[in-house]
């Protein structure tokens, strides 16, 4: 019976220590072992064996590409606005080793490494520069990390930029600010038709003026070759005169029985000597 539980203690101690030796590694990761509290290598997928007792899986890492989501944070560019931005990074474990001693927690130390990153390189950018330029954001915020995290054994794949807008604060002025230049804008356009319109209108009345002063001259030239003519075809002095003037009194009487309020018209029967009395009066 003594002897019986003698080999069944072995049976289990040997299982233990095969199971405690031998290590089946899941592809996709890597395990660092110590060895009395010292690294002494890093176990790839697959079948691996190591000192059972002496020999301890401390550290079991991924070795897929990660995932780490950049928490959005207020910026301040370089004309004191201040935006909000937030990543995301790609990153994947080359040499678990050096990220498991290198770093106390990679996965922290990226976030805020990332974070500092990009308010250094938006804060050297102005707003419109910033909120426009999101390919040279994500270059060098690459370029200014990726050196960093090598140092830890890990490779940066990408890092994209989820999103990047005013704060709330600043957004409300920026549309308060669109809102007035729209007003400007619509303001000047009014100014300049009621200026156009002014001009086209007082343009409009020169027009006019100069058509109705070159109407009068004609008008004075065409009276003048009347009396010259009058006064070619007929010798008598007087009757020119009287011509024109008839002229001119008929004229008035038409006007005169067309008006309204006329109501009685009288013509003198004798118009020949009313106008010489007209003509007397005026030479008196």
């Amino acid at each position: 019976m003594g002897a019986l539980i003698v080999v069944v203690i072995f049976a289990i101690l040997v299982i233990t220590t095969i199971s405690m030796g031998v290590r089946l590694v899941p592809q996709g990761s890597k395990w660092v072992v110590q060895r009395f509290g010292k690294y002494t290598k890093t176990l790839s997928p697959g079948l691996n064996i190591i000192i059972p007792y002496v020999d301890i899986v401390s550290y079991k890492v991924t070795t897929k590409d990660q995932v780490l989501d950049i928490n959005s944070q207020e910026v301040i560019t370089k004309d004191n606005a201040v935006i909000l931005a937030n990543a995301v990074a790609f990153i994947n474990v080359i040499s678990p080793e050096k990220a498991v001693y290198g770093i106390e927690s990679y996965h922290l130390a990226i976030q805020n490494l990332v974070q500092t990153s990009l308010r250094a390189i938006i804060g050297e950018m102005s707003l419109d520069a910033a909120l426009s330029s999101r390919d040279a954001i994500k270059a060098n915020l690459k370029a200014a990390i990726s050196d960093d995290i090598s140092d830890w054994g890990i490779t940066l794949k990408t890092v994209e930029i989820q999103d990047i807008k005013p704060s709330p604060t600043l957004q409300k002025a920026m549309e308060e600010q669109a809102a007035a230049e729209r007003e400007r804008r619509a303001t000047v356009t009014r100014a300049g038709g009621e200026k156009e319109a002014a001009i086209l209108e007082a343009e409009g009345r020169l027009e006019a003026s100069k058509r109705d002063a070159k109407a009068q001259v004609v008008l004075a030239e065409a009276t003048q070759l009347a009396i010259t003519k009058v006064t070619e075809a007929i010798t008598d002095k007087e009757l020119p005169a009287m011509y024109l003037l008839g002229e001119k009194y008929i004229n008035s009487i038409q006007a005169m029985a067309t008006s309204p309020n006329a109501k009685t018209v009288l013509l003198p029967a004798d118009l020949p000597n009313a106008l010489r009395g007209i003509l007397g009066a005026g030479s008196k």
